[in-house]
């Protein structure tokens, strides 16, 4: 046996004898079977690139070259210092056994943190012993703060998924959910669940409820065979949840109707069991109620659920058939796909191929979220779960989400899946980095946020204030906002965003059509007199629910916003549906804010596409010192042009320096201004120095500094520092 010495195998002599290594240990370090220990964790000690490692399965520590010394050096400073020799472990001082606590507790840490690649045997088994008639899949869907998270939480710990205690949200895995208390990405579990004396495998998916995310949702439905609708006992039935429902039974969905909330003081179970019979004809003896909270009553659903959501169809003997129903992006193992598997199975080292892109993978990896990444050794039909490549993919813009794969000789046998119908990008803005050094950093942040949101739009586009940017399209302005904090979170970028705006669509009159989402591309003034036929603005029809006390209130609003009544009726005696066309250019200038206002906070809103109509679009500029600003430009309807104009002046004034001359500011379309402020020059007095008899000579002076000034304008250049747009642009 090699004998190593220094301080680096000192340390590793006395790391081994603490833990005790087992048989994969580095030849080095091996002891007689005799010595080794019977418990079965496995650790490993070895050298990489100057640092120590200990890793237990999967999970890695590294410390330093440096850092051995300074453990070897405090070691060999102890009394009774086993650095001469080590023969056990009995007897250590007490730094010793400091270290060894210290390094177990750590090693520990660091493997629950850490996604374990080798599959778990006994959860292995007991899915592969569960036949696809014992299999079910099902979604949760619901108004937003409805309390689905939390109900999903008590529905992991009632199967002993994850441990009953302090649970809070484990499905919402973002800061940026945590943070704002919503969901934002549809996200999956595998539970098992003991029924009658059997085992069925249940997969669980925890929806967004906000209208933004509500591809999200529809995604998640072809995964499902059912869908929990759940509603608040406090509020009742809200217009999301009439959107959600028309949508889970467009998808041929069998809905378990389930009143959440309870034990609220406020909570009016019978009045929620009304509307869902009057709303959505659902039988109130088929409902379970519960408080996802407290846990009351939660043991009574999942039966509901075996017993009323169909098994997936599937057939483990056909050639595999596996739709990407979701993608994220892993810094170690590239992307990951969560696939459902509708024939045949799947492992690792078989090689599939993209209907979609015709490239072939190896797959290297396949499991399930439980909830995290467990990997398992094969995914048959019926199931969902993750598969990872190897090698994995080179471009992100390779998982296409709806895709359908098969196996390598195989392709002809089987039929592909109907694609994802992706929603149109409601919303526009434009990106740009505040360093221009950090272009390409932002662009591979989108590119990796885009694989786990597919509903995004996005262009290059340049500005002489700003430089290289994006053009990004998004379903909504909280879509958008969200966006923006996890690339901040999560990428580190910083940015300069600009306002949301919404495309117009401009018919000319040799009888085409342009939808225009940037405003520098629309046509000036004498363009649109001369070639433009009309120009169209999108509008939506927004479904509003409120109690009836508000009903003044909110159609003022509507109103004020240029929206026209389609319908109105009483669901229940208080409570009002109202359906409206609005514009929804003024649906993104904070109308849900107003409607929140107006009505303190009891309405709510969905909306969905209706049509474009023709309107009086212009492009409203802001000028600094008679030059266009191209990064602050915006199409709106002439109604805003005025109010929006004096906001701009009068914002962008407080952002920029003085000057040594006159800055004018100025809001204009076309060439009618419509909002002016001044930023007046740095006065030098030229008359400090001279007598107070001397008119003449004051006069000549004062009449020097004027032309002087006149020169200074005319070549001057007004310098706007990007922190002057960042607090221009700012929310």
């Amino acid at each position: 046996m090699r004998k190593r010495k220094g301080a680096r195998g000192l340390f590793m002599s006395i790391v081994a004898a603490a833990i005790g290594v087992t048989a994969r240990e580095p030849f080095f370090l091996r002891r007689p079977r005799s010595e080794e220990p019977s418990h079965p964790s496995r650790f490993a000690l070895g050298n990489h690139n100057k640092t120590t490692r200990l890793s237990l399965f999967h999970a890695t520590v590294r410390i330093p070259m440096r850092g051995c010394l300074h453990l070897a050096r405090w070691l060999r400073a102890a009394p009774n210092s086993p650095a001469a020799g080590l023969k056990s472990s009995a007897g250590f001082p007490s730094r010793f056994n400091a270290l060894r606590s210290f390094t177990s507790s750590t090693v520990s840490s660091a493997s629950r943190s850490k996604v374990s690649s080798a599959p778990d045997t006994d959860l292995e088994s007991r899915i592969a012993a569960i036949p696809i008639e014992r299999y079910r899949n099902f979604c949760i869907v619901a108004h937003v703060d409805h309390g689905k998270s939390t109900l999903s939480d008590r529905l992991l710990e009632l199967t002993g998924t994850i441990k009953p205690g302090m649970n809070k949200q484990v499905l919402d895995r973002l800061d940026v959910e945590r943070e704002r208390g919503i969901t934002v990405k549809a996200q999956t579990c595998t539970m098992i669940y003991k029924h009658n004396g059997e085992d069925y495998l249940l997969h669980l998916v925890d929806t967004p409820g906000h209208v933004d995310f509500r591809a999200e949702v529809s995604r998640s439905y072809a995964s499902c065979g059912g869908a929990l609708l759940l509603v608040d006992a406090s509020q009742g039935v809200q217009a999301q949840t009439v959107a959600n429902f028309y949508l889970a039974f467009a998808q041929g969905l069998e809905l378990i109707p389930v009143i959440n909330k309870v034990d609220l003081p406020s909570a009016d179970p019978e009045r929620a069991l009304e509307q869902m019979k009057s709303t959505f004809e659902l039988e109130s003896e088929n409902a379970v109620m519960v408080s996802a909270k407290t846990g009351l009553n939660v043991e009574a659903i999942l039966p509901t659920v075996v017993e009323k959501i169909p098994a997936p169809i599937g057939d483990t003997q056909k050639p595999l058939r596996m739709l990407l129903v979701d993608s994220w992006y892993d810094s170690y193992k590239g992307v990951i796909l969560l696939v459902r598997i509708f024939d045949g199975e799947v492992r690792a080292g078989q090689q599939v191929v993209s209907f979609a892109t015709g490239i072939k993978y190896y797959v290297g990896e396949v499991g399930i979220m439980h909830p995290v990444e467990t990997a398992q050794t094969v995914l048959r039909a019926g199931q969902v779960g993750y598969i990872y490549f190897n090698p994995g993919m080179k471009r992100s813009k390779e998982a296409k989400i709806g895709d359908t794969f098969a196996r390598v000789g195989q392709e002809k046998a089987v039929e592909p899946l109907p694609d994802f119908i992706e929603p149109k990008s409601m919303v526009f803005v434009a990106v740009y980095p505040v360093n221009a050094d950090h272009f390409e950093h932002l662009e591979d942040s989108i590119n990796q946020l885009m694989l786990n949101d597919r509903s995004i739009t996005v262009q290059k586009e340049s500005s002489e204030a700003l430089g290289a940017g994006f053009r990004m399209g998004f379903l909504g302005t909280l879509h958008c906002s969200v966006f923006e904090d996890r690339l901040r979170q999560e990428h580190g970028a910083s940015i300069i965003i600009t306002p949301p705006s919404v495309p117009v669509k401009v018919v000319w009159k040799d009888g085409t059509e342009e939808i225009i989402t940037n405003p520098a591309k629309f046509p000036d003034d004498d363009n649109v007199r001369l070639k433009v036929a009309e120009v169209q603005e999108p509008y939506v029809l927004a479904t509003l629910t409120f109690p009836d006390e508000y009903l003044g209130k909110v159609i003022e609003l509507c109103e004020s916003n240029r929206g026209e009544q389609q319908s109105i009726e009483y669901f229940t005696s208080s409570q009002v549906i109202m359906k409206y066309q609005l514009p929804l250019a003024h649906l993104v200038d904070d109308f849900f804010g107003k409607l929140k206002g107006g009505t303190k906070g009891y309405a709510s809103l969905d909306y969905e596409e209706s049509a474009w109509r023709a309107g009086n679009i212009v492009k409203l500029q802001l000028l600094v010192n008679k030059e266009p600003v191209d990064a602050v430009s915006r199409l709106m309807h002439t109604s805003q042009v005025s109010r929006q104009g004096r906001i701009w002046v009068t914002k962008f004034k407080e952002h920029v320096d003085r000057q040594l001359f006159e800055i004018i500011i100025q809001a204009a379309v076309g060439k009618k201004i419509i909002a002016r402020e001044t930023i007046k020059p740095y006065r030098k007095d030229v008359l400090a120095k001279l007598h107070a008899a001397d008119v003449s000579r004051r006069r000549k002076l004062l009449e020097k500094q004027k032309e002087g000034r006149k020169k200074l304008k005319a070549v001057g250049n007004v310098v706007i520092e990007h922190k002057a747009f960042q607090a221009f642009l700012a929310k």
